[in-house]
């Protein structure tokens, strides 16, 4: 797959906080997702103490959701952990993982922030950017922003809110299970990426192409799942 070379990743702070602040004015906040065939999920883990990590992309089927492809990237993060710069961090790895795919996915799922970030350009959107695909950030926690209680029920949500402007949701994916934070990454809407997300959703926490790219990432996949490298007709 495609990998667009928008930038380099070797820059100091203040420049990197400049090309978010740049890219984040190419962030499409329009649906462009009409006919979703194949879904994929990104995740991301890493040996803090090494600085290894392995980026994992899962391709399904949808709505199924059948696995299809997995590939994965390891290699060393050179880039040290700073508050609102994951992306400079994590994207190496993932853009590494993805452009080993033979099937473009028509959504991706990115374990991130997409809009939801001060600076209006997380993961979800800064992958998306650089693939030139509709993303959508599924984060587990909050990087910016408030919202109002969730119902307790499956597929509830409410905004999040910096000050009046609109960046996310915070959705309940499972009765009695905490909400995951969901915000446009690039080329979907919010309305659009809460519904392929719940549609996603198999009864976890997680929609399930972050969560079997989160067990990709870990290789934690069974050996019937484990398909590492492998496309599957």
């Amino acid at each position: 797959m495609k990998v667009h070379a928008l930038h380099g990743w070797d820059v100091n702070v203040a420049r990197a906080r400049e090309i978010q602040s740049s890219l984040a004015r190419r962030v499409i906040t329009a649906n462009e997702v009409t006919d979703l065939r194949l879904v994929a999920g990104i995740d991301i883990s890493s040996s803090d103490a090494q600085r290894v990590a392995r980026g994992a992309v899962v391709v399904l089927r949808y709505p199924e959701l059948s696995i299809v492809e997995v590939q994965v990237a390891e290699g060393k993060m050179e880039v040290p952990y700073i508050p609102g710069l994951l992306s400079f961090r994590e994207s190496p790895l993932i853009l590494a993982a993805c452009e080993k795919l033979h099937n473009m996915p028509d959504l991706i799922l990115v374990d991130g922030q997409g809009i939801a970030h001060p600076r209006r350009l997380g993961l979800a959107s800064h992958v998306g950017l650089f693939l030139d695909l509709p993303t959508v950030g599924c984060a587990k926690s909050i990087l910016c922003g408030r919202h109002q209680p969730v119902k307790e029920e499956a597929g509830s949500h409410a905004d999040l809110l910096d000050n009046s402007e609109v960046i996310g949701a915070a959705l309940r994916t499972k009765s009695g299970v905490r909400p995951i934070y969901v915000s446009v990454g690039h080329k979907i809407d919010l309305a659009s990426a809460l519904q392929w997300v719940i549609n996603c959703c198999r009864g976890y926490r997680l929609p399930e192409p972050t969560r079997l790219a989160h067990l990709a990432a870990g290789g934690m996949l069974t050996s019937e799942l484990s398909c590492q490298g492998k496309v599957f007709d």
